[in-house]
């Protein structure tokens, strides 16, 4: 099936671990102006801080909530993909090119461990060849 040789259990492992951590640390800088959605699981909400009633404070609040908004959606992703990174070493598919099913190498996933692609095949969506 592949043409690479396949991931070790130990750098499979390693992988884990770091994702983990991943995880915990981006759930973590969320919790600081974010709450999680009850209805939806793996989503936050950026809070919104009423700071008072007058125009300038008004400004601040919309100002500080777009901020937060917008690195609510990054982090949210990041989240999102180390999730899923997750679940593909539960389903033992961690590793493996969604789009040619051939190996990543252990060195993009070390840079990168959440990569769902394998070198060429990102380099030709993305049209660097």
């Amino acid at each position: 099936m592949f043409t690479k040789k396949a991931l070790s259990p130990a750098f499979v492992e390693e992988m884990k671990t770091l994702l983990l951590a991943e995880k915990t640390k981006l759930e973590t800088e969320l919790s600081h102006f974010a709450h999680r959605n009850p209805k939806a699981d793996g989503v936050f909400e950026a809070n919104y801080q009423d700071t008072g009633s007058d125009e300038g404070e008004n400004a601040f609040e919309v100002a500080q909530f777009s901020d937060n908004l917008s690195l609510e959606q990054e982090l949210e992703g990041g989240l999102k993909d180390v999730t899923s990174a997750l679940k593909a070493i539960e389903k033992e598919t961690y590793g493996v090119c969604k789009y040619c099913k051939q190996q990543i190498s252990e060195e993009r996933l070390r840079i990168r461990p959440t990569s769902t692609s394998c070198v060429a095949c990102k380099k030709t969506l993305t049209q660097e060849l």
